[in-house]
Formats: C-alpha cells, structure tokens, sequence
C-alpha cells in the first residue's frame, strides 16, 4: 500500500501571519507586531505575495539542513512556511521549466543578512541540480569563490562583523536541463579607503588579520611578517580581535578554496606577497627636509622598510624611493619635476598602498570567472544573485556612503519599477478594475545626484576637471548654488533660510533626504576620493616590478603606452557600472529578499521596534502589501494558462479549438470558481486569491493522476492483449509439438515392444542351440578326459621306475630357485641411496650367496657412480677432471694434498679486467687466463720473498710485478721440464727450466703458494695438452735446482717458527737452502 502524502499548507500551525497580504487589520502597528511574533518564535520568514522579508535572527537556526532542503524541493511557492528556499526554488524551476531568466535582489541595511542570504541561495541551487562529476565541480567553484571574495572584500563594522565592502553580482549560468555550467562575477566599489585607515571600532579587510594569525612561521618570514598586529599602522588595534572569527581558521579556508576555485600554488603566493607589500606600505614614514631653493621636501626615516617591501615586488629600491618624494607633471612634449613635501609623499603612499589592493581585488575577480566561466558556448539560462552593500548611516559619512546609498536608491527605483509602478501599470494596461495606491516614487532622488547637467555626481567631476584651485568647500558652494532650491537637499550655506538655525548641520556638511531617511555626509575628501589620482610615477614604477602580477596590475605605467588623457573619476566609473546592473536586472525576472536587521546590537532574541518600523518604512513594505491586497495574487497570458488546467474541463480537453480566452471562460465556469476571486484582462486571467490557485493546482495535480490511472488502464490492457495473444499463438504451437511429440512416442513403444519379442523368441532360439552344443562339446571333452586318463595310467605304469631316482634333485632345484628368487626381492626393497658416498649395504642373508651378495654391490656401485656422473655439466666434469688428477699426483705424497680436497678450483683469483692498475697487462695478454694469483718468488740470493702476480695461459707462464703490472718474465710451456715439491704441509715449489733455453738464463723459480695443488694440477694439465708430454712431478724433501750456474740443494726441515705456522725460508751457503716448515 503506497504511503500517503502528508499535505502542508501556509496556513497550518501558523504563527502570526506567514503572508502580509494576509494581515487584518492592516496597519503599521500590526505589520510590526506581526514580524516581531514570529521572530520571538524563530519564525524570520514572512512573505508578502511572493516578496520574502527575512529578519536576520543573529543566531544559528536548524532551519538550512539537507532534510529542509528536499521539503522545499519542487513544491509550490505557497504550500510550505515561508523560507527563503521557497524563493529560490521557484526561482530555480521557472529558470528551468519556463526557460525565463531570473535574478534575485537582497537588498537592506548593513549587517541585516544580505550576504548570507546570498550564500543560502547558491547552496540551495547548488543542492537541487543535477549531480554527475562536472556538475559538482562547477558547484564547488561557484561555492568556493564566496571564501576568497569575502576575505578580500569584507571587513568588521560597527554594525556587521562580516560586512561586505564592495558589491557583488554573479550570474549563475544552467544548461537546458537545468544544471549549472558556469558564472560570471561584477564588482562595484571597493571601498579601498579602508585599506589605509579605519573608523573607530572597526577592522581592516579580513585577509590582512588571516594571513597574520594563520600563515605559519615559514610563510611569514618569506612575506617578510611578524604576527604581531601593533607592528603595522594601517591595522586598528581596537577591534583587531572579533568574539567568535577564528582568523587562523578562516586562512585555511580560504586557501583551501582558492584551490579548489583554480588557483595555481604560484598565484596563490604572488597574491599574498602583494598582501604583504600593501600592509608593510603603511609602515613607510616621512620626514621633512628643506632644500637649498626654499622648497619643502620629504624623506623616508626608516628605509629597512622599503627595501623588504622592494624585495617582495621586485622593485629597485632607487625607483621606487624616487617615487615617493618627486611628483612629473606632463603637458605635451615638456616634462617638469616636482618634490613632495611631507604631507603630499603620505598621500602618495597611501594611493599607492589604495590602489595596489584595489586592482589586486579586480584582478582576483577576473581570475575567478575565468575559472568558473562556462566552457561550451551553448544557449544558457541565467540566475543572478545581487549581494551589495545595504543603505548606511554612519555618524561620518563621507563619499563612499554617498556612493553606496546612491547605489541603494537605484535599486530602490528598479524595485519600484518593477513591483509597485509595474503593478498598477500592467493592470491598467489590461483593463482591470482597482484602487488606484499612492507611493513614493524616489526618481527625484536619483535624478538629483545622477543627472548630466545638475546632478551631484556631475557637479562632483566638474569640479574635479576645473583648472585652478579646487577644493572641497568649493564643491560644497557649488552643491548649495546648483541645488539650493532642491526638496531632497539641505545645507547651512544654501540660501534656504530654514537651515540657517540648525545646529545640527555643521557648515562642511550636507544632508540628503533618501528614501531610507537623511543622511548627513562630511564634504571632506570628496573631491580627492573623486580623483581617486595616483602619480604615474609610481605607476610607472610599478609596472618595472619584476614581480609578474604587480606589474600586469599598473599598464599604464608602461612608457611606451603613456596616455595624457585624463582617466575617469570614481564616481562616473560606478554611476556608469550601476546602470549597466539596472539594464541587465530589468532584463530578467525578479524575486525580492528584503533583508531587515532587528536591533543595532548583533545580539539574538533583540526586537528593536524603532528600528524596524524605520526599515519598513524606506523598503515601502506597507505600500507593497496594499498592492497585493488591492490587486491579484497571481496573472498568466490565456495560452499557457489554458494549456496547464484544459485537462480540467472536458470541453477544453484533450484540444480547444477556439480562442485561448474563451477556453479559460468556459474552463473557469465548469470548474465553478466565484467571478469575484479572478478577472479577465485582454491577454491575462488575473486570480485574486493564492487559494485559488492552489485549488486549481490540486485540482490538476487530481486529474494528472486520474489521467495517468487511464493511460496506465489502457497501457496494462494493451500489454494483457499482447501478451494473450502471444500466449495463444504459444499454445497452438506447443500443442503441434506436443502431438507429434506423443504420435512418435506411441510409434517407439510398438517398435521397442516388436522388438523385445523379437528379441525373447531368438534368445530362446540361441538358447536351445547353446544347449544342443553344449552337451555335444561335454560328450566330446568326457572321451578326451576319460582317454587321457587311461594314457597316463599306461604310462605312469610304464615309467614308475625312474620317478623316485630323479625326484631329490628336482626338490633341490626348486628350493634353490625359490631362495634366490626371495633374495632378489628383498634386495630390490633395500637397495641403499643413489649417493656414490653411501657406504651402507644389506647383510647377505645365506652363506652360499657371498660371492653373488659381493658382486651385486660392486656393479650397483659402479651404475650409481655413471648415474651419478650423467648429472655432470661440462664444467663440472672439469672441476672433477682436475681434482682427480690431483688426486692421482699427489694422494698419500702430499700432506697439503687433504686441505686442498674440499676446496674448489677457481683459477683466477685476482680480477684483472676489472682492476684499472692491471690495464697494461690484461693489454699484454693475448691468450685466455687459466689460473691468476699472487705469490711469493723466493730471491736466488738470500732466500726472501717478493710478491709477484702468477698466470697461466695455454702457452706461457707469466710473472708480473703486483704493484705496477708490468710483466718481469715469461715462460714457454715447452721450456718447463718439472716441478719440485717437499712432502710436507707447505706450499713451496720449484719449477725446473729446460737448459739452454732462453727463459733459464737466471736459472730456475722458486715459489710460495697457498694454493699449491691447484697451480701444479693445472701446470701439469696444461703442459700435457700443449705438448703431449707428462710433466715430472718430484716430491722430495730435497731436491735440486739450478740458479745461474750453481746447483743448490733445497732441503725441508722441521722447527719451531718465530711467526707462527708460516714457513721460512734462509739461503745457507752456495750449496743450501734450507726452508723450516712448522
């Protein structure tokens, strides 16, 4: 059973009145009492028709969850409590459904909750699109970007810990689906002046404290920071900590952001060293200094400063000192140089200081829609988000809350255009009957501070361009000439006397009546502020930075692209961008946000009805109330109107033939509606009531269902025929199947049947003939028996006497065979391991098989031992070969010879090829190593020993000096006729050279090796392969050998060693030489 919708409307448990249209008695007392009834419920939605006001609660409210979100989503505007996610999902579905652009205007005083207004919007949007792995993306950027716009562009005020001090637009861009693809940021006014200076209980911009108090220490001492904020002047130390920011927190966040928006690691760091360069301008000081010509100028006390701040942007230090103390002036082609005095060097510093964050701000804008812009260039649907600074009322206004409550005031008028005058207009237009509803319209304001001729604005920049001295009294007296006689303008030194005697309005003041109240502003620096001037010397200065982004930040420093126009004011760049917003807003379709702050405290559960009532009064909230009452909730064109409920009325459903208007009327009178909730217009059906609507909306919402209950009647009808008659032409096909099937298991059962009896009657057939040859074949094998057994009756009595002399030899064969048969089995089972080594051998079991037991083993032996040696690689055949020569030469001779059993033959025991001091003699060979090692060559003379490196080739042996390698001799293998050895454990040998050759001029060697055996098995291997004649091996304790002419007797002797177990040897006399061996 489906689960039932549980229905909400507006008017359940409401508290007070959700909808001021609503509201009886109507009146401002009751519209205040009504606000403050819900705000003390957390109720800080109200509507008024489809205007949300929102009451900022200064408080966190569990009213934004995921769980919020999907109650709103896709739910009529007033079926739900007001919220501001109502809003935004109408908005949403109109841009998506009816492919009408929107924009949403949030608009009231600073710190009444503009910008997180703004921030619900996007994530509401951002959580009811579509999904998918790009979509996501772009929402993450388009959230994202909030961050790093509000730390560069917010600040702390008296009135708004986060207050935003520029204004911000964005267009979020969708596909035809509705999901997002991109956006684009505008910026207006940057109030750059707070840069360098702060009202009391205020703070700088966000990043600045941020990047101090979250930047680790590594960061700051690249910037060049200390953490301190009383080290920089343009911080204030008054308000340099708010209750409940954590700065250090917020720097996570915003880098984390600017990630995720596209920021590469690079830009991020040139961004905050521009930071840092702006915050250590405000440390730069000047000192007086007076030349020789009279004139005043200035010096920099401190220049540890400007160097840091050099080395951050990359700046000669010269250049920029220069900067700051000489202003050129350009007309034409001549040039003249002017020094700065004190005062003028601090108002270039601070311009400087105004205008590098200014542009840094722009340049971050840019580089943001770069990163969220839409990547395809099709047709897009667009929602606008209006974030901007609210009315202000400061005790010092100067030209910045000029310029913000003029920008005010123009979406004031939008507002009035686009609700109020556009109501009672488009009524008129359509031929509706109503009560005409007084208003004020403040295009009289607007026009007094932006007309061409008159207006402030252009009396601002006039005087700006006008040659001589300019000064801001001047604009002042100028203001009081022009617009003396105006209703909105008040001064002390206009000619109106009624200003004459109020104390209140000092003489360098003016004030101007604005829709949201008078607003007195302070004249000073208004004509500076204006000029917004900066000197192209530090312009120029600038773009020689060889810092890549300070430098695309000031183009028109470049010399090459000097301009001498003068550039425009500030105030004609933001009249001229403000009308720009005005002409996109009223392109697109507006949903209104009218932000209302309830106490001047930032504290929660505060009502301040002055206050309020003060707020209601400027947003002209009571006049839009009496518009909605006096007019219709709800108008649509008869087409769209007639094509959403004709399929209320059977006449005007499925197709209405006629015209549009006449298919509404008779749709309206078969639906019974009273003539007093709804009129005709000449394009529009106009519904007075919002429940009205919301009957028809059920209504269609009914039969919707009521028609999707038929196409689903006639879907399933469709489908159960279908599939009828599939079954059907099934059936008729299973049942042919199904019949040829049974016929053919009807004609196997009577062939299997005819064949079983077939089959029984020949089995009986073969039976009685396997019966009739069997007992013909036993008659037969009875005369064979029967004759057998007479044969060997007749031979057995025939051959009886020789039986008994034969039988004791046959037992004995038989038993003899039997035992040996039982022996070769045993054996097979314990035959021992295939190891040559393996001495165990089973015991003979009889006496009489000693000799057979004996030559078994031998010949198991001999096969295990080939079996053995068929597992042999060549090399290893080798390896054996050798030492079963040395075994044959030197087993029971040689007491060295058991040591040496055990040990492998490697021959080459020094790496020649690898050893770069051996070069020239691996260079010298030409023949392959046999065996390479060090020995010891024992002197003809004396009988000590030297070093020296023994090879063996196929024809040589060679002897070389260790150190160098240089080769000392060579011998011919066919030029040795022996080797002489002593029988004991050393390792001297001799080797006898043929007389008469050339290598036995010295006579022969003697030699000390620890690797005895191995080098005369090889010696003795490799003579006998080159020249096919064994050579002599002599094993004597003395033996001969000839040195030069004498023949010496070499003789071995045992003796206790002074170094131990190694032997020596000690030239005698001419005849002896005698070696102790241990």
């Amino acid at each position: 059973m489906a689960k039932m919708e549980v229905k909400t409307s507006l008017l359940d448990n409401m508290i007070g009145v959700g909808d001021m249209v609503l509201l009886e008695p109507l009146a401002e007392e009751s519209f205040i009492n009504n606000l403050q009834k819900r705000f003390d419920h957390g109720e800080i939605y109200t509507y008024i028709g489809s205007v949300v006001i929102s009451v900022n609660p200064y408080r966190p409210l569990p009213i934004y969850s995921p769980e919020k979100v999907e109650e709103y989503r896709n739910r009529n505007f007033y079926e739900l409590r007001p919220h501001i996610f109502a809003l935004s999902d109408e908005a949403y579905r109109s841009l998506r459904d009816q492919d009408k652009d929107q924009c949403i205007l949030i608009t009231g005083e600073s710190g009444a909750g503009k910008t997180e207004a703004s921030k619900l919007v996007m994530s509401y949007v951002a959580a009811v699109c579509g999904k998918g792995a790009e979509v996501n993306q772009v929402k993450e950027q388009l959230l994202q970007s909030n961050p790093v716009l509000e730390a560069f562009g917010n600040a702390k005020t008296v009135r708004n810990d986060n207050s935003s001090r520029f204004g911000k637009y964005m267009d979020i861009e969708f596909d035809f689906k509705g999901d997002p693809l991109g956006g684009v940021i505008s910026n207006y006014l940057l109030e750059k002046s707070r840069v360098v200076k702060q009202p009391r209980g205020e703070r700088n911009f966000h990043i600045f404290y941020q990047i101090l108090s979250g930047g680790s220490e590594e960061m700051l001492q690249q910037l060049k920071l200390e953490r301190d904020f009383s080290r920089y002047n343009y911080l204030s130390l008054d308000s340099a900590k708010v209750n409940g920011v954590d700065d250090a927190a917020n720097f996570r966040t915003v880098r984390n952001a600017m990630q995720i928006v596209g920021f590469m690691d690079h830009e991020t760091q040139s961004v905050f060293e521009v930071v840092a360069a702006v915050l250590k301008l405000g440390n730069i000081e000047f000192k007086p200094e007076s030349r020789v010509n009279g004139l005043d100028e200035s010096k920099i006390k401190d220049k540890n400063e400007l160097k840091e701040i050099c080395e951050l942007t990359g700046i000669d230090q010269s250049v920029l000192e220069r900067a700051f103390s000489f202003r050129t002036v350009e007309a034409k082609q001549e040039k003249v140089s002017t020094t700065l005095n004190v005062a003028q060097a601090y108002y270039a510093r601070d311009a400087l200081a105004k205008n590098l964050y200014s542009r840094l701000f722009s340049w971050l804008v840019t580089r943001i829609n770069e990163s969220i812009k839409a990547q395809t260039k099709v047709r897009k649907k667009v929602m606008g988000v209006l974030d901007i600074y609210g009315f202000e009322i400061f005790e010092d206004n100067s030209f910045e809350q000029f310029i913000i409550n003029y920008c005010n005031e123009k979406l004031q008028q939008i507002f009035i255009e686009l609700t109020l005058k556009e109501e009672q207009e488009e009524y008129i237009r359509e031929d509706i009957e109503w009560t005409h509803i007084e208003y004020f319209n403040n295009a009289i304001i607007c026009d007094l501070i932006e007309n061409n001729q008159n207006g402030i604005l252009a009396m601002l920049d006039e005087e700006c361009l006008r040659p001589g001295v300019v000064t801001d009294d001047t604009f002042l007296e100028k203001l009081n000439q022009v617009c003396a006689t105006h209703q909105h303008f008040e001064s002390r030194m206009s000619k109106c006397s009624r200003f004459l005697n109020d104390t209140s309005l000092p003489h360098s003041c003016f004030r101007i009546q604005h829709y949201a109240g008078k607003v007195m502003y302070q004249v000073e620096g208004f004509v500076d502020k204006n000029n917004d001037l900066l000197y192209r010397d530090l312009s120029q200065a600038m773009w020689k930075a060889s810092h890549p982004l300070i430098k695309s930040l000031f183009p028109e420093g470049n010399p090459a692209k000097i301009n001498l126009k003068r550039p425009l004011t500030a105030g004609s760049q933001f009249k001229s961008s403000v009308a720009t917003l005005m002409r996109n807003l009223q392109t697109k379709n507006p949903n209104y946000i009218r932000c209302i702050k309830p106490n001047d405290k930032k504290a929660a559960h505060v009502f301040t009805e002055a206050l309020v009532c003060h707020q209601v009064r400027y947003l002209g909230l009571l006049e839009n109330v009496r518009v909605r009452r006096a007019g219709y909730a709800f108008r649509q064109p008869y087409e769209p109107c007639l094509e959403r409920y004709k399929m209320l009325c059977k006449q005007t459903w499925p197709h209405w033939r006629g015209p549009a208007r006449a298919g509404v009327e008779v749709l309206f009178n078969d639906l019974e509606i009273p003539e007093e909730e709804y009129s005709f217009g000449r394009s529009k059906i106009f519904i007075r009531n919002p429940r009205t609507l919301f009957k028809l909306e059920d209504l269609r919402k009914q039969r919707l269902e009521d028609l999707a209950t038929l196409i689903q009647k006639i879907y399933r009808g469709w489908k159960r025929r279908t599939e009828f008659l599939l079954m059907k032409k099934s059936q008729v096909v299973i049942a042919a199947w199904f019949r040829r099937y049974a016929q053919q298991k009807r004609y196997q059962q009577a062939k299997s049947s005819a064949i079983v009896v077939q089959s029984y009657i020949r089995g009986w057939k073969a039976r009685k003939l396997l019966r009739e040859l069997k007992h013909q074949k036993r008659c037969r094998e009875a005369v064979t028996t029967i004759a057998a057994y007479w044969h060997g009756a007749q031979v057995r009595r025939e051959y009886r006497k020789f039986f008994r002399a034969n039988a004791g030899r046959k037992i004995y064969e038989f038993i003899l065979q039997k035992i040996m048969q039982k022996y070769f089995l045993e054996m097979k089972n314990k035959t021992p391991s295939l190891s040559p080594i393996d001495k165990n051998w089973p015991a003979r079991p009889y006496l009489f098989l000693d000799s057979t037991h004996k030559e078994l083993r031998r010949i198991f032996h001999l096969w295990r031992c080939k079996k053995y040696r068929d597992g042999f690689t060549d090399q290893k055949k080798a390896v054996y070969e050798e030492k079963l020569e040395a075994s044959e030469l030197f087993k029971d001779k040689k007491a060295l010879y058991p040591a040496s059993v055990g040990q492998p033959f490697q021959g080459a025991y020094l790496e020649i090829s690898k050893n770069p001091k051996y070069k020239k003699l691996k260079d010298a060979m030409e023949e392959k190593v046999i065996i390479a090692e060090v020995v010891n060559k024992i002197n003809r003379a004396n009988g000590k020993c030297t070093a020296r490196i023994f090879l063996l080739t196929k024809n040589h042996v060679l002897l070389a000096d260790q150190k160098s390698g240089h080769i000392k001799s060579e011998l011919p293998l066919e030029d040795v006729t022996k080797v002489s050895m002593s029988s004991q454990n050393d390792g001297f040998f001799a080797v006898h050279l043929k007389e008469g050759s050339g290598a036995a001029g010295k006579g022969d060697f003697l030699f000390r090796s620890d690797h005895l055996i191995e080098m005369a098995t090889k010696l003795y291997r490799t003579t006998l392969s080159q020249t096919n004649q064994k050579l002599s091996i002599e094993i004597s304790d003395e033996f001969l050998v000839q040195f030069r002419q004498d023949k010496v007797c070499v003789k071995f002797v045992r003796g206790n060693q002074k170094n131990g177990n190694v032997p020596t040897c000690k030239r005698k006399n001419n005849r002896l030489l005698e070696v102790a061996v241990p």
